[in-house]
């Protein structure tokens, strides 16, 4: 770990061990507890109130990636749990931190990301009226329930292990959701009985009660036109997914966060295209659809008006709630989509074990017919990315990660035809919608997988939301590429006031060089005026020891 990444007193401190080991200070406490439950690595920034925090880490095992900004922690983290598949955690001080990292906390939310946010707050008996103490507001723990699943704000020392514990309970056993624990400040530094070092109980996992797995079992055996829609949550199933839909000969599309857990070169892979008008005509005729970990919302399907399905709809979801959200499930399966899957696989596709399984060669003319439809569509808007993609794609190895924002190349471009396998990864910051969330979730998905080639996809207007991150790209010394879509500002919101018949207004922005911004953060910074030297800017800028940024102007792509 370089001085940059963690600050040169913290990293030579080792602790005294308390003179009665039964008592560990607040901050102790906290990191003890999270060294309990596996926790390896953080992201944050010190502050002044969080110092006896930052004081422990190295002494516990915990690495330390400092972000120039707590929404970049936050978004560091959230990628770092979506590519592990352990929580990520992020470290921020009081007051306007823990508001900066609000916006991450929201995506992770929307998005089922176990993100872990921990913050001091005002001392225990701090008076209700302001007295002016620094950082001070008048409740962190209610801003933060707001957009976490949970704010807690322990009362003793002995309480930071129980807070913890049940943060990674409900990771391991709901829904997975941020969740923000808030230490007092006279708690951090004093030292109180800390109790035994509290782990969450691991999880078995929930299936359906076996009425509701034949009764799915039975519609599925008997379709003649079934599909699968795969959500975020059947990243967990990917095997049992497949197996389904060989055994079915069943089209499948997914959603953003559903992205690649099908290979999208399979022949019944429709890939990312709930938001075709033909992809959605062709699905609500389906007899029987099995959707798996998804909301089926407006950010899937870009429309608010819920998919009016003409057939039977099997939800497999570890929230209840999803079952009778947006379009209500005529089978409702509440459960691990890994063991659900494994269980309806077991009793369904042997009701009848002499049939044959169905031809695959009309599903795969199917879905060829569909992605025609679904690209005829949007040819005249997407056109002009997809050369650059495809270079992008032929450069990459199938296990990369790929970080993208909320930007047109994105969500027009890179979701529906930036093609991947299932060992790749694609982040995107769904349903909340945040800008600026590529380049630090590129940083945390290099943090956690160091030896996986990672590029951030984003467009020079949500890029420059957090851009700072350079810096701390730049520190780790690893290749990490961005490549930017240049179009002088919000080309979405720019288009939308067109389409409204309103004259653009706070959209159009000076070009801004950020090649030469990216070599003053200490990386290095490049133009690609084709496909052809897109890709071999890529190719050098994925075996360079540094962010190297790449920039595509508009009028090239």
């Amino acid at each position: 770990m370089t001085s940059q990444n963690q600050p040169a007193a913290i990293a030579r401190h080792s602790p005294t061990p308390a003179a009665d080991p039964t008592h560990l200070t607040g901050g102790e406490a906290l990191v003890r507890a999270l060294a309990a439950h596996g926790v390896t690595r953080a992201f944050g920034i010190p502050g002044t109130h969080n110092l006896e925090i930052y004081r422990h880490l190295t002494a516990y095992g915990v690495a330390h990636v400092a972000p120039r900004h707590e929404q970049g922690a936050g978004y560091a983290a959230d990628a770092y749990a979506r590519v592990t598949g352990t929580p990520g955690v992020a470290i921020t001080t009081t007051g306007p931190a823990l508001l900066n990292i609000a916006a991450a906390v929201g995506q992770a939310y929307s998005d089922s990301v176990p993100l872990l946010v921990i913050s001091p707050g005002m001392p225990l008996r701090h008076p209700r009226q302001s007295t002016g103490l620094l950082h001070e507001m008048r409740s962190q723990s209610e801003a933060l329930r707001n957009v976490a699943a949970f704010s807690h704000r322990v009362s003793s020392v002995a309480e930071i292990g129980a807070a913890v514990a049940r943060a990674f309970t409900l990771f391991r056993s709901e829904r997975p959701r941020p969740a923000h624990i808030e230490i007092p400040l006279d708690l951090l530094e004093a030292a109180e009985p800390a109790g035994p070092a509290r782990t969450a109980p691991p999880a078995a996992p929930r299936v359906p009660d076996a009425v509701r797995i034949a009764q799915a079992a039975t519609l599925l055996a008997h379709a003649e036109r079934p599909a699968l829609v795969l959500g975020g949550g059947a990243r967990g199933a990917a095997a049992q997914c497949l197996a389904l839909a060989e055994r079915l000969a069943a089209p499948v599309a997914t959603t953003a966060n559903g992205k690649a857990i099908l290979d999208e070169e399979h022949p019944l892979s429709l890939g990312v295209s709930l938001h075709s008008p033909a992809a959605q005509e062709w699905l609500t005729t389906r007899d029987v659809v099995l959707a798996v970990g998804t909301e089926l919302a407006e950010s899937d399907i870009w429309t608010a008006e819920p998919l009016p399905f003409q057939g039977q709809l099997i939800r497999v979801d570890l929230d209840p709630a999803q079952m009778y959200a947006g379009v209500p499930a005529d089978v409702p399966l509440l459960g691990d989509a890994a063991a659900t899957l494994d269980a309806l696989a077991l009793d369904a596709l042997a009701l009848d074990t002499a049939a044959a399984t169905p031809d695959p060669t009309p599903a795969h003319a199917e879905i060829a017919a569909l992605k025609a439809a679904r690209d005829a569509e949007s040819r005249p808007r997407d056109a002009h990315w997809l050369p650059y993609l495809e270079a992008i794609r032929d450069t990459l190895d199938p296990d990369a990660v790929v970080t993208s924002d909320s930007a047109q190349c994105c969500y027009y471009g890179a979701l529906p035809h930036l093609t991947l396998g299932p060992r790749a990864r694609y982040l995107h910051p769904t349903g909340f919608g945040t800008l600026g969330y590529a380049l630090p979730a590129a940083i945390g998905a290099k943090a956690a997988c160091p030896n996986r080639q990672v590029v951030a996809l984003s467009g020079d207007g949500g890029l420059q939301f957090s851009i700072q991150e350079l810096a701390t790209a730049a520190a780790l010394q690893q290749p990490l590429a961005v490549v930017v879509f240049d179009n002088s500002g919000y080309g979405e919101i720019r288009d939308e006031m067109k389409a409204r018949g309103d004259a653009p207004l706070a959209v159009d922005h000076a070009r801004v060089d950020l090649p030469a911004l990216a070599r003053a953060y200490g990386g290095h910074g490049a133009t690609a005026h084709s496909p052809e030297e897109l890709a071999k800017l890529l190719t050098t800028a994925l075996t360079t020891p540094a962010p190297t940024l790449i920039v595509v102007p508009e009028e090239s792509a």
